[in-house]
């Protein structure tokens, strides 16, 4: 019998550049890899991966710049992610996918032309689509990280990306509330990432308006988002990504944001997901 309270077991694999990559495993059954998204860790999808690994043997990556995996390399770009994720599945076997957010981008693009997965489930994928994705903040943030000023790269960040109410938030009063919104040790590993954050958002320019290139993707592919402080962008770009991957289809979880699936209700989304990988 399988103890679903025990701590995951760790391991790594070697890419196909030579960068350790740890990953976290738990649970019994067909082998499925999670993709987490930025500025996250493997161990925080540990709820999702645990509801999962009832039916799964959930492996959870952690991206190659993050937690115990190596360093992101000069010229980092999502084919790297996407490496890391097929060096994982050579391992493993794994034949399913589950992404979030950059994670849900890492794992559409490893999908494409890969015969060898057959299922994709991404929780509001990272994508940008006529510029869709907010970009300028970034000069800035860069900047402020170049001064050693992290948590206003944090600031400029947040009210670029989040939701309205955190966009309208004015920068003394993040200021404030910071100590109060993240402790250690949450903040250090947030702050630790931050680099790492703006060479991943980077690639959604560079990738800018490609989503017609998932129509190369031959897997079953599930989009699952939620309703709740719905970014603008969200709804329409889950729309064309339905309408150009072959098989598609679409799940809206009443009153999740875009942190449901690691926060909101780890549980109700792996019920879902699971429902879809279960399915013959």
């Amino acid at each position: 019998m399988v103890d679903f309270e025990a701590e995951p077991s760790t391991d790594s694999v070697v890419s196909e550049d030579g960068t350790r990559i740890a990953y976290l495993s738990r649970g019994s059954g067909p082998a499925v890899i999670v993709v987490p998204g930025v500025l996250a860790l493997a161990s925080g999808y540990e709820q999702f991966a645990t509801a999962l690994a009832s039916e799964f043997t959930v492996h959870t990556i952690e991206r190659r710049g993050h937690g115990e995996s190596g360093p992101q390399r000069p010229g980092h770009g999502v084919e790297d992610d996407c490496a890391d994720v097929r060096a994982l599945q050579d391992k493993t076997g794994a034949a399913f996918l589950v992404g979030h957010s950059y994670g849900g981008f890492v794992a559409l693009e490893t999908a494409r032309q890969n015969t060898g997965i057959a299922k994709v489930a991404v929780y509001e994928p990272g994508l940008s689509v006529n510029g869709s994705m907010p970009l300028g903040w970034m000069d800035a943030y860069e900047k402020y990280l170049a001064q050693g000023k992290p948590l206003e790269a944090f600031i400029e960040f947040l009210r670029a990306i989040g939701p309205d109410a955190v966009r309208k938030t004015p920068r003394w009063m993040f200021r404030r509330m910071m100590p109060v919104m993240m402790k250690a040790p949450e903040k250090d590993e947030v702050i630790a990432q931050l680099p790492q954050n703006l060479v991943e958002h980077r690639q959604y320019a560079r990738f800018d308006n490609t989503y017609r290139n998932y129509a190369e993707i031959s897997a079953e592919v599930l989009l699952v988002d939620g309703d709740k402080d719905r970014r603008a962008w969200t709804a329409s770009d889950q729309e064309l990504l339905a309408s150009v991957i072959p098989r598609c289809e679409r799940v809206t979880v009443p009153g999740l944001d875009h942190f449901g699936i690691d926060k909101g209700a780890p549980d109700q989304v792996a019920g879902v997901i699971g429902e879809f990988l279960s399915r013959s």
